[in-house]
């Protein structure tokens, strides 16, 4: 059951390569549709938007056996919008670029552009519910529009880091699995002169598989220059938990995430469940409900949403869905799904919906 969900965002296609012992695989997600947004920036849109689903990408991937149970791996991912073709991501293969070397002994080392243990330890292990009922917008952001994260694109974007942000320049440990057990480290040096904490970010992942049980944990820290004049650095404090459980034909799943803003004081947490039915071999049906809130400096706003997604697989690979999603925010507060990426359009009331058509494919 989990590998059916989770394939929908990790589909590969393997293609032999020329070396011996060792492959290369191609692989890429597309998800393209359009979404009716009841209030954005004050008025209703219908509009092209893609990457809701699972993220629109592009890789290779591949290793080479250097026997005695050693491999040399490598990952080269981009991140692309279906509309315009363009890149979202600063650089080729801004989503993931590493190379590392693997022994089921010992474990994984990888060096590059890598994702942090929100990503790895929650959503890639089948612990966040988001991803269940319809993607992107099922995600964490709400009416939290002082939170001023830096180098965010509205500044409380996917403020929980649960849809994949890769740090750069990042050594990373990744155990092998003990008894179910595994637990990973990443360190990313911020290359300043003279300052060896500066720009550095480091990230904690520990994670527990029995059966149709899975528990997640993780902590992310990330230091960001801060503005002339103004605090040196800002370090931001990501953490959450997760947990998922089989039975039969439903997956149920539950996290909570939390980021914090160390300049400002400004922080916030999300508690979400949810579950997927697999109705038919063809049909499933997603559902969750999450429930935000902000300190003091966010002016204590809160918001509840609910989200669902209605899938069918017209193959393995393709399938067609409509989903919906809606949030309420406390009076006052400016209700904002995550997805809308312009910080001028947040809904201008407390309460913001969206109704959803696509089409998702992988190769």
């Amino acid at each position: 059951m989990r590998k059916r969900y989770l394939a929908v965002l990790f589909a590969v296609l393997p293609i032999e390569s020329t070396f011996a012992q060792s492959n290369v695989t191609l692989y890429g997600l597309i998800d393209a549709g359009v979404s009716y947004v009841s209030n954005q920036g004050g008025h209703s849109v219908t509009k092209f938007d893609d990457g809701i689903y699972a993220p629109n990408l592009f890789g290779l991937s591949g290793s080479e056996d250097l026997g005695g149970g050693t491999k040399a791996i490598f990952k080269l991912e981009s991140q692309f919008q279906v509309g315009t073709g363009a890149l979202l991501q600063q650089g080729l293969f801004g989503r993931n670029a590493y190379v590392g070397l693997e022994n089921a002994r010992f474990g994984t080392v990888s060096l590059g552009n890598i994702y942090d243990f929100m990503f790895t330890s929650l959503t890639e292990a089948g612990n966040a519910p988001g991803f269940f009922s319809g993607g992107l917008y099922n995600f964490a952001a709400g009416p939290f529009q002082k939170l001023n994260l830096p180098q965010n694109p509205t500044g409380w974007f996917d403020w929980s880091r649960t849809t994949g942000m890769a740090l750069s320049n990042s050594i990373r440990y990744q155990s092998p699995v003990f008894a179910g057990l595994s637990a990973g480290a990443l360190y990313a040096p911020g290359g300043v002169a003279g300052s060896f904490g500066s720009n550095s970010a480091m990230s904690f992942g520990l994670n527990y598989v029995a059966g149709p049980f899975g528990l997640g944990a993780a902590y992310t820290q990330k230091k960001y220059p801060g503005s002339t004049g103004g605090s040196p650095q800002i370090p931001v404090w990501n953490w959450g938990v997760g947990a998922h459980y089989v039975l039969g034909p439903v997956y149920t799943v539950a996290d909570f995430v939390s980021v914090r803003n160390s300049f400002s004081g400004a922080a916030a947490y999300a508690g979400q469940v949810g579950a997927s039915w697999q109705i038919a071999p063809a049909w499933s049906l997603g559902a969750s409900y999450m429930y935000m809130k902000g300190n003091d400096v966010l002016d204590n706003n809160h918001a509840n949403q609910f989200g669902a997604t209605l899938n069918y697989s017209l193959s393995k690979r393709t399938m067609v869905y409509a989903e919906g999603v809606f949030q309420r925010a406390n009076s006052g507060a400016q209700a904002a799904i995550n997805g809308i990426m312009d910080p001028a359009e947040s809904s201008s009331s407390a309460t913001q919906a969206i109704a959803r058509v696509g089409l998702h494919t992988t190769f």
